[in-house]
């Protein structure tokens, strides 16, 4: 199966906050907000953070990026396949079987 046809979930131990135009993401351990943890996304990546539902394949979220910011298939599919592997190690994501 191709990482295009796949879906991806967050994990359930984080939390998300806008502040000042940019997402933050801070991991949650133990019921307590991990500091030294905290993930800063741009623009593009709070999109694609917002698209991320355990439901839509990543072919659709590309299809999506696409539609909305100025950047090809090919381009846009390759930065967001990376972006997903960088979040799925750091635990942020999981693929859905």
């Amino acid at each position: 199966m191709s990482v295009l046809d796949k879906s991806f979930i967050k994990d359930d131990d984080l939390m998300t906050r806008s502040i000042a135009g940019e997402t933050l993401i801070v991991p949650v351990r133990n019921r307590i907000g991990d500091l030294n943890s905290i993930y800063t996304l741009n623009e593009v990546g709070a999109r694609v953070w917002q698209l991320v539902d355990g439901q839509t394949p990543v072919a659709k979220i590309v299809q999506t990026i696409t539609s909305e910011y100025e950047v090809s298939a090919e381009e846009a599919a390759a930065d967001i396949t990376a972006l997903l592997e960088d979040w799925q190690a750091v635990g942020l994501v999981r693929a859905v079987a």
